[in-house]
Parts: structure tokens; sequence; C-alpha cells
């Protein structure tokens, strides 16, 4: 019975039973990544659902309460959660979470960003001044962002180091892997002519060669009326598109009016880690998203 107990104490000790961080987690992507990166050595709260637009985010009391306690955040940055993250960060009076705190990381920060604005008019719509922050849709991203998050974590558990850096090389070399399997599938998708709902693929785009010829809305942000929308489906009859890609969180709407009179399909992409039920994690992210695309064509 003495042996029981003591190894009780020793499983409640070990850093396979207790985890060493909390952390803080704006987007499920993130969540994903750190979660590759650190496993059972942090808990994990994640701020915004999968169908949720990470926009607009309510700063709710529950929220604050888990950025209190959490000593690493995790978020995407460029402006994306300007309209609540701050409010959490003040209210929450955890001074290692502040901006330029070892506690603080924005993904944003380890990309090369695009679409960065020369003007900033709010006349122009939505626009982020640091670039274009959908920056989780293109997969070559999250190596330099993996690299920096799990120096962070190294910074603030020096004690598991080791581990860290076991898991990033064990995390790169899968997802290096991975990427030349889906570059390979997604050859076919190089040239294609698109249509977006919103300006949020442009890492996507880039990433798989993909034409954006339109958008359906007017500007960054903004409701398309139904004279806009009209005015797009004239200009593809001299621009001709294949599909219309529309973010799972995203009201279909718009792009179920579109495709109607386009004759085109709407291609609802995941976006994050759970946007589908066939992405469940960052690696059937990608397939799933790829998957999708690719039957479009056809």
């Amino acid at each position: 019975m003495k042996k029981l107990l003591l190894l009780g104490v020793w499983l409640l000790a070990s850093p396979a039973a207790q985890a060493s961080l909390n952390v803080f987690s704006c987007e499920p992507e993130w969540t994903a990544l750190t979660q590759q990166l650190a496993g059972n050595q942090v808990n994990i709260y994640t701020a915004t659902g999968p169908l949720q637009d990470p926009h607009r985010v309510e700063a709710r009391p529950s929220l604050i309460a888990k950025a209190r306690s959490a000593q690493l955040l995790v978020c995407t940055g460029a402006e994306l959660e300007m309209a609540w993250l701050p409010v959490i960060l003040r209210e929450s009076g955890n001074s290692g979470l502040q901006p330029g705190n070892t506690g603080y990381f924005l993904a944003s920060s380890a990309v090369k960003m695009l679409e960065v604005p020369t003007r900033l008019d709010r006349a122009d719509g939505d626009m982020h001044s640091q670039g274009n922050p959908h920056i989780q849709t293109d997969p070559r991203n999250f190596l330099p962002i993996a690299e920096a998050l799990s120096k962070r974590l190294m910074q603030l558990d020096p004690a598991n180091t080791t581990f860290y850096q076991q898991q990033l090389t064990a995390f790169s070399q899968k997802w290096r892997t991975a990427i030349a399997r889906w570059e390979k599938q997604g050859a076919p998708l190089r040239g294609v002519p698109v249509v977006v709902q919103h300006k949020g693929f442009p890492y996507l785009s880039n990433w798989l060669g993909l034409k954006e010829v339109a958008s359906l809305e007017p500007k960054p942000g903004m409701e398309p009326s139904v004279a806009y929308l009209g005015t797009v489906v004239t200009q593809l009859q001299h621009q001709p598109a294949r599909m219309v890609l529309r973010a799972a969180y995203q009201s279909p709407r718009s792009a179920a009016w579109f495709a109607e009179r386009s004759h085109l399909p709407v291609v609802e992409i995941p976006y994050t880690v759970g946007g589908s039920s066939q992405a469940f994690d960052l690696f059937s992210l990608f397939d799933d998203t790829l998957n999708r695309l690719l039957a479009a064509l056809k």
C-alpha cells in the first residue's frame, strides 16, 4: 500500500501528469501547433471556435479569467484580434502576457506578410496595417512559426528544453514531408482562376498558384449588395473563373446567390482546425483543403 501511495504522488508530480504552462491561444490553428510542439507540458485554452469570425469576438469575463492565469499567449497578431484582445490583456492584469514580454507571442511576427497596404484609409474597408493576417492558409508559414514558438516555450520552461527541441525536430520533418505531398497533389490548381468571398486567401493562393480574379466584397469586410454581385457576374463573362472560395466561418448567402447566377461551384474551405469534420488537426486541415479544391475542378 505504501508503494502504491508513493507511485501516486510521483505520477502527480511528473511532467506527464502535470503541465508546466498554461497557454491562452487565440485561434484553433495555434492551439493545434502548440500541442504538436509541447504535448502534455501545456494546458491550452482556445479563445475562438473554428466557425467563429476571429475579427469579431466578445471580450467575455471567462476569456479574461483564462488570460489571467496563463503564462503564454499565442495569437495571430497583424491586427486580426485588435477588436478584443487588447481589452482581455488589459483587464486580465497579467503583466507577463503584455506586448513585449516573454509570454506574448504573435505568429505573424515570424512570417513574411502579404498585402501590406501602402496607405491606410477607412474608406478602403477593413485594412490591416501590417498586412493580411490570414497566414494559416499557407502550410509553409508553420515552419518558421513553429521554430519561433518553440524558442519561446524554452524561454518560459527551460527545464524541458530538450523535450521541446525533440518535438520541434519531429514536427518539422513530418511537416516538410507533408508539404511536398500537398504541393504534388495540388499541382493541377496552379493558374486556376478563382473568386473569393473575402480577401482571406492570399497566402493559400500564393502557395498553390491560384489566380484570384474577383472578390464578392466591394471592399474588405463590407457586405456586398445584389447590384455589386451582379457586376461581378458580368465581369466573369470577360474574365472566367472556375470556383468560388468561402471560409467555413463566413455566411454562405452572398456566395450562394453568386454561384446560382454564375454557375460556379462554391468551395467551403475549413480555414482552421475544426472548420470541417475532416479537418481535425493541422495535417488533416490541409488534406481536406486540397481535396475540396481539387473536387471543384471536376
